[in-house]
């Protein structure tokens, strides 16, 4: 399933800004940035777990936000791209 995850971290302070690095790393581990601080997330249900399990005890939630958008598995008629970044398929060839 496709899975958007956007999140918005505090970052006035050094926690805050370790805490954005944190979160941009595992979302990086499952998925494609594809904004600032929004990555498509192609996964299966328990992977999905492990990754909100993650980021939520990463984030401060009275300080910062985490938004999950479920696109499921016919995602691509959900998603139009345009635009300067050049889009991708997560599940197309991947060359090496």
């Amino acid at each position: 399933m496709m899975v958007l995850v956007t999140y918005d971290v505090e970052t006035t302070t050094s926690a805050g800004r370790r805490r954005l690095r944190q979160v941009a790393k595992y979302c990086m581990s499952y998925g494609q940035r594809v904004q600032n601080s929004v990555f498509e997330c192609l996964v299966d249900p328990l992977q999905f777990k492990l990754l909100k399990a993650k980021l939520e005890e990463t984030i401060d939630p009275e300080k910062d936000s985490l938004r999950y958008y479920m696109l499921g598995s016919n995602w691509k008629r959900r998603v139009e791209h345009v635009g300067a970044k050049v889009s991708y398929d997560p599940e197309g060839l991947l060359l090496l």
